[in-house]
């Protein structure tokens, strides 16, 4: 145990802590992810010259760890001695209020639901790939990625490693919603490496043909002019009924 009578310069920590771009960086990664620039940004609110200067004082400061996988770096927090010096502070303070509906909703609802490309990301692509595995619908991975095992899989990226596939319960499980998959060169099941929560969500023909059939049935709509899909009523039945998802859970983080 380190003896901290008095020769603890808490100064500099406090000093990076105190801003409030900066809280909301350390809050995003708290969760042990690890998230680019662009990401956290979107979750700060600011635009991406701003972010870089906050990231910069923090790996400076020892606050985060930066990793570089293809063309992109991903930033997360350097040690668990950072995640406890913010969780002692944000049990004593209040919420942030948001400045507007906008930047109070906006990375809160792409983390929820939205689309990459042609198919579902975010929890509710998350939950559906991972429901999938559970119920062996889908064979070949376990849906987490992990950054010291990868070798050509990158955050926020199309998956490479891995091989997934459609089991003959997992067709069964598609034709009960009514899920036509049209006959392509494509590769039927793909998979990417989602941000949120840095796991897997399905993407390929399968993947495109799934979130086709949600918006046919009235589970999902796109909001418009934008990445976000909203969960509707029906969905949150129909997703429950279908795969024993609890949609509202997504909205709680």
């Amino acid at each position: 145990m380190r003896d901290l009578s008095g020769d603890a310069n808490f100064v500099e920590p406090a000093a990076l802590i105190g801003d409030r771009t900066r809280v909301r960086i350390l809050l995003a990664l708290l969760d042990e992810r690890a998230l680019p620039l662009s990401m956290l940004a979107s979750e700060a609110g600011v635009s991406l010259s701003t972010m870089s200067g906050h990231l910069s004082r923090l790996v400076d400061g020892g606050m985060l760890h930066v990793r570089t996988q293809g063309r992109h770096r991903y930033y997360s927090l350097a040690s668990p001695d950072v995640a406890r010096a913010i969780e002692s502070p944000a049990r004593l303070a209040p919420p942030f209020a948001p400045t507007s509906l906008r930047t109070g909703t906006r990375a809160q609802a792409l983390r929820t639901a939205r689309t990459c490309y042609d198919h579902l990301a975010g929890h509710l692509g998350v939950g559906i790939m991972r429901a999938l595995i559970e119920q062996e619908a889908v064979a070949g991975g376990d849906g987490r990625h992990d950054p010291d095992r990868a070798t050509r899989d990158e955050l926020s990226a199309r998956g490479r490693d891995l091989d997934y596939r459609l089991t003959p319960r997992g067709w069964e499980m598609l034709a009960a919603i009514g899920v036509t998959v049209p006959e392509t060169r494509r590769r039927m099941v793909r998979y990417c490496v989602d941000w949120t929560e840095q796991r897997h969500h399905l993407s390929g023909a399968v993947g495109a043909a799934l979130f086709d059939r949600c918006i046919e049935r009235g589970w999902v709509e796109r909001a418009p002019n934008s990445r976000v899909v909203r969960i509707l009523p029906a969905g949150e039945q129909g997703l429950h009924d279908w795969l024993g998802l609890d949609t509202s859970a997504f909205t709680r983080g």
